[in-house]
């Protein structure tokens, strides 16, 4: 927990340093909500090659951030991560100039049955 899924058009591909915004979204989740830390963060890009917003139009592209938690955070928790992951995505898209950049987030609970379990590395030389 977290489980983030960042889906961004593939106009945004050469404007978005994803491991560097992946380690910055880790650090703002671990300060805007309690519970969370860094080492729990994983996060996921899938490049769409093709998506249509509105009508079309040239220069319109798209990046929306799923940001999946353990449930118990109030509404007013969840928004204010919104806000501040909304706003993370505006500074990491700002340099793709002469394109319209439509950025969303949704901070959802993950479902009672999410389980998870992690392998160590073995036999490492």
């Amino acid at each position: 927990m977290p489980q983030i899924l960042v889906d961004y058009d593939a106009t945004l591909q050469d404007f978005l340093d994803r491991r560097r915004f992946a380690r910055e979204l880790h650090a703002l989740a671990a300060q805007t909500v309690d519970g969370i830390t860094v080492e729990s963060c994983k996060t996921r890009f899938r490049c769409v090659d093709e998506a249509v917003i509105a009508h079309d139009e040239p220069q319109q592209s798209l990046i929306h951030v799923d940001f999946a938690i353990l449930p118990g955070r109030t509404t007013e928790a969840k928004s204010a991560l919104s806000r501040a992951v909304l706003d993370l995505v505006s500074s990491h898209t700002a340099s793709a100039t002469g394109v319209t950049v439509h950025a969303s987030v949704d901070v959802r609970d993950l479902d009672a049955s999410y389980t998870k379990r992690v392998v160590p590395a073995t036999g490492q030389r």
